[in-house]
This record gives C-alpha cells, structure tokens and sequence, in this order.
C-alpha cells in the first residue's frame, strides 16, 4: 500500500546572523586577540544560561570538525576560518551557535519536519540571553548589520529540507524553481548555498530579509513548503499510475538489495541507493516505516563521521566495506517483512 506523502517535509532550520557592535566584522578582523575575545564574550554569557560544549576550531582534529560539518552543526566557511572561529552546540544538537563564520554570530536551530514557529522560538530565546550581555550591530533603518546585504533587516533564514524524488524523476523541478523565485525563496542543496542537491533533497529558504518581518518570512515559507509537498504527492501518484511504474519499482527494490547485500559500499553510492530506498518506501514498494531513519543511517555513514565512531582515521577501503556492513544490518532490521 502506498504511503504518499510520507517523508516530504525532512527537517526545519531556523539561522539568525548577528554582529558585535564595536567589532570589524570576521572578514576584517585580522586581530587574533579580538577574534578570541569574541568568542569569550559570547560563550560565557550563553553558558551562565544554557548548557553548550564549545568548539575551538583550531583545538580539535580535521575530521572531528568535519564530522560536525557532516551533522550540520558547522558550515564549512567556519572550517575554513580554524585560527579565529569556534561553535557552542548544545546537548541534543539541535542548537549551534558559529563564532566568527561570515558573521560574528551564526545561531541556528535545526528540528525535524515542519516546525518553522518552535525552531524561531527556541533560537529566538538563545538570541535574546545572548544579547542580555552583548550590544548587536543594529541600525533603525537597516536593523541588523550582517557582513552581506542580502542578510540585512532581521538576519534570518527559515528554511525547510524536503526529499522530492517524484517532482525530480517527473521533470518537475526546474519549473518549482522558477515558481518558487518569483515568491521571493530559493533552492539550495543539502549543505546550503553553493551545495549541489543529494539524494532528491532540497533545501527552500527565504532570500529576502529586509523590509520584512519575522513572522511574514516563517509563514510565506510555511505557505510554499505545503504547496511543495502537495505537487510531491501529486507527482507520486503519477509514478505509481504511469508508464515508467515498473521501471521505477525496479529501481527502489534493486536498490534495496544492493544496500542489504554488498560488501564495499561507498559513500555517493550510498546517497543514490538511500534516496531510491526512501522512494520506494514511501511508494509501498519496501516494507520501511520512517523513512526519516533511512537518513540518519546515511548521516552516520559519511566519512568524517565513521572515522568519529571508529576513532581513528580509517582508510577509503576500509570505510567502504565499514558502511556496507554497517548499512546492510541497519536497513534490514528497518525492514517489517521480507520483500
């Protein structure tokens, strides 16, 4: 039985960019003494409220660092700047807080499915403790002074990561982008801006920040997200009504055995094999409940991240056959029957 639907709406982030008042912003700041000065003035006002782990980018390994960057939790501009930046994460990993990125603050929230209001609430909170003990740049006019124009105003991105495989498949795509644009939001892959798409995952945010208010970007995401999700269902039924029925049903079940019965698995494959797993899923094609799993398995199988869990630096080869073990275990045990 199909499952239309399920799956679409991934995940939610919430992004706020601030800067210190008095400060240059990260591109200019060329005083490491400053650079770390921030980052003192900002985790030990938010510490004396929350619960946060801090990160010096320059105090831990490569690939502890990239495994962040893999969970979402950093961006890789911050990798890039490992002399003067750092990041507070919070226990559950839902909150991070970049230092010294573009900006001098990068405060996000990410949680699953839509949840556009209670994300901007919880980062909303951390913003404010964090500006109990710390003066933003901010303008009357222009409000909140961000390093690129584009953020000016409130400095927020709401976005949504949704998994589209049938708008995709369809050739759908390229006409939601432009629809999409005239409303004011974008497309972007997995890991932002400037990220190509992986697995039929996209990520739709808000491009304006100026002029608007907070609550008029969450609900105009909000708005384009359901709309999104109903072309996806719609599209769906065609896959399951149309000519290429078959040969897409093939495609999810043989990519199900290819991820239940491999021996070296590597980490693009994995995506492509996933996203057809998922797919056939939500088709009814696999006998999987929550697909959203079927991403957490992915997630943990990237590079930087298996070299976390094995704690050390493994090997291409040795990855490779590490996730083929690891992912045919997992995704059987998802499995309620046998196909």
């Amino acid at each position: 039985m199909s499952k239309i639907g399920q799956g679409t709406l991934v995940s939610t982030r919430i992004r706020l960019a601030r800067n210190l008042e008095g400060y240059p912003f990260p591109s200019h700041l060329k005083d490491e003494k400053q650079a770390k000065e921030i980052i003192r003035l900002v985790s030990s006002g938010l510490n004396r409220l929350e619960d946060f782990k801090l990160y010096y980018m320059d105090g831990i390994t490569e690939w502890e660092a990239n495994s962040l960057k893999e969970n979402h939790l950093i961006s890789p501009d911050l990798i890039a700047r490992r002399r003067s930046a750092a990041a507070l994460i919070n226990d559950d990993r839902s909150i991070s807080v970049m230092i010294n990125e573009e900006d001098h603050l990068r405060e996000q929230c990410i949680v699953s499915g839509l949840q556009l209001r209670r994300a901007y609430d919880k980062i909303s909170e951390i913003d404010s403790k964090i500006g109990m003990s710390i003066k933003f740049a901010y303008d009357e006019q222009l409000g909140y002074l961000t390093a690129c124009p584009t953020n000016l105003g409130t400095g927020m991105r709401a976005s949504v990561m949704l998994f589209l495989p049938a708008v995709t498949i369809n050739g759908k795509l390229r006409e939601l982008v432009r629809s999409i644009s005239r409303l004011g939001l974008t497309v972007r892959g997995v890991y932002g801006e400037g990220s190509e798409a992986e697995g039929y995952m996209y990520q739709v945010s808000n491009e304006v920040t100026l002029g608007v208010t907070e609550d008029e970007i969450l609900t105009s995401v909000e708005q384009v997200a359901h709309r999104i999700c109903e072309l996806e269902e719609a599209e769906r039924k065609n896959l399951l009504s149309g000519s290429s029925r078959l040969k897409v049903k093939d495609k999810c079940l043989r990519a199900y055995g290819t991820a239940t019965n491999c021996a070296i698995l590597a980490s693009g494959e994995l995506t492509g094999l996933a996203a057809d797993i998922k797919l056939g899923a939500c088709l009814g094609y696999i006998p999987i409940d929550g697909v959203a799993a079927i991403d957490e398995i992915v997630t943990r199988m990237r590079p930087y991240n298996i070299n976390k869990s094995a704690g050390r630096n493994l090997s291409a080869s040795e990855r490779d056959v590490y996730r083929a073990e690891y992912v045919g275990e997992h995704i059987r045990r998802l499995a309620q029957k046998k196909i």
